[in-house]
This record gives structure tokens, C-alpha cells and sequence, in this order.
């Protein structure tokens, strides 16, 4: 789990508690989780639009300017 142990883990529930207060964590873990939720739509969004567009055919061809194909 990215490197953190379960000792790193419960240091940081810790400083979290001390620094937020118990009140403020599930208001701040409720606003983390409905971030991290928009996020994965977002992507999901974006992905199903890429799709979309790569089953269509509608790839527009890369134009090579003449400068460009002379210096290779």
C-alpha cells in the first residue's frame, strides 16, 4: 500500500487527529472519498469520449510539413 506500513499508517491517523480534531475527520474523509469519486467519473468520462471517437474513425491524419521530412 504505497510503501506505508501499518506503524507509518497509525503515526499518521495520530498527527491527524491531534492536528484536526475527531470532530473534523469524517467531514474531511466524507470530502476526501467525494473528491476521489468525481475524479474516477471524470476518467471514465474522458476514456468512454476516446473510445468513442477511436470506434467512429474519426482520427484526423498527421499532416508532416516538407521542413519537418527534409532534416530526417
Amino acid at each position: 500500500m504505497f510503501g506505508i506500513g501499518a506503524p507509518e499508517l497509525i503515526v499518521i491517523l495520530i498527527v491527524a487527529l491531534i492536528v484536526f480534531g475527531p470532530k473534523k475527520i469524517p467531514e474531511i474523509a466524507n470530502a476526501l472519498g467525494k473528491s476521489i469519486n468525481e475524479f474516477k467519473k471524470g476518467t471514465r468520462e474522458v476514456e468512454a469520449s476516446i473510445r468513442r471517437e477511436l470506434e467512429a474513425g474519426h482520427e484526423q491524419p498527421v499532416r508532416v510539413e516538407k521542413e519537418t521530412v527534409d532534416k530526417v
